[in-house]
Order: structure tokens, then sequence, then C-alpha cells
């Protein structure tokens, strides 16, 4: 029995990849004091306009960060949020972009369908540099737009963190 196993390791040994140049991946990533910074920075400039939104910051792999939602937001702005900012994290594009990119009849229209995607205005990519580093996602606006231009607001307020 032990000879057929060292036999069979041999065989399996020759089958087996060499993992010649494998090297550890350096990646950038938001951090939680600059997730907290835009999410705050989302909520003052909301609150400036009137409107009681709910702000959600997810990282590079789509997990999410932070989460505020203002006292009068409503129950499903969270939720929301949370999509729009893992859709732009997901696709690299504002969510306004990702609804027209993939209304009805495109060819790409299928994404809408992939789970926690939603195509709502409302959700930035977070870029620093050339490194999408995460998302940013706003919702309790009373237009799309409006979420859209609260999100683009924010951001750039903090753009010189982001280089």
């Amino acid at each position: 029995m032990r000879v057929k196993t060292m036999i069979v390791a041999a065989a399996l040994a020759g089958t087996v990849p060499a993992v010649a140049g494998a090297q550890v991946l350096t990646e950038r990533n938001i951090s939680l004091q600059l997730a907290k910074t835009i999410a705050e920075t989302a909520m003052a400039v909301c609150k400036k306009a009137g409107i009681e939104t709910s702000v959600a910051v997810v990282d590079r792999a789509g997990d999410l960060k932070v989460l505020l939602r203002s006292d009068a937001s409503n129950p499903h702005n969270a939720e929301l949020a949370q999509r729009k900012a893992y859709t732009a994290r997901t696709f690299g594009v504002s969510t306004m972009e990702f609804r027209n990119r993939t209304a009805g009849g495109s060819e790409l229209q299928g994404q809408r369908e992939l789970t926690s995607i939603i195509p709502l205005g409302g959700g930035l990519p977070i870029v620093a540099g050339t490194d999408r580093i995460g998302g940013l996602g706003l919702s309790g606006a009373p237009t799309q737009e409006d979420d859209d231009k609260c999100a683009k607001a924010a951001l750039d307020a903090v753009a010189t963190q982001l280089k």
C-alpha cells in the first residue's frame, strides 16, 4: 500500500504546475477614516440641500464600510444606498451611466439581474489615482438626479484626499 501511495504521489507531482513567479498582490483600498469622511461629507451636502438621505460607502471588494442614515430617511433608503455604492464599485461608472447603458433593449440589460445591482442614480465609484478603491451610494432625494448631485459634490469635496 505504501509503495502504491508513493507511485501515485510521484505521478501527481508531475501534473501540478509550478508556481514560478507567484507573488503577493498589493492593492489600494479605502480606509475606514476616508470612508467616514466621504459619508459624513455626503450627509452634510444633502442636508444643506434640504435632503434627508442614507449614505453607504463600500470598499474595493464591494463590502459595506460605512452606512449613515439621517434621522428622517425612509427605511428602504439604506438598502438602496448600499446597492448603488456596490453597483458603482462593480462597474466603475456612475449608476446613472449604468442605468442608461443597461436600459431596455440593450445587450447589457441582463447585468441588472445580478445580485445587489441596481440601475438607479446616486452611486459613484471612488477612485484614487487609477485605482478603484470603493463606491459611494446615496438614496433619499426626491429624484435620482438629486442623489447623483449630492454624491458628486461629496466626492468633489474630498478630491484632494483621493490622489
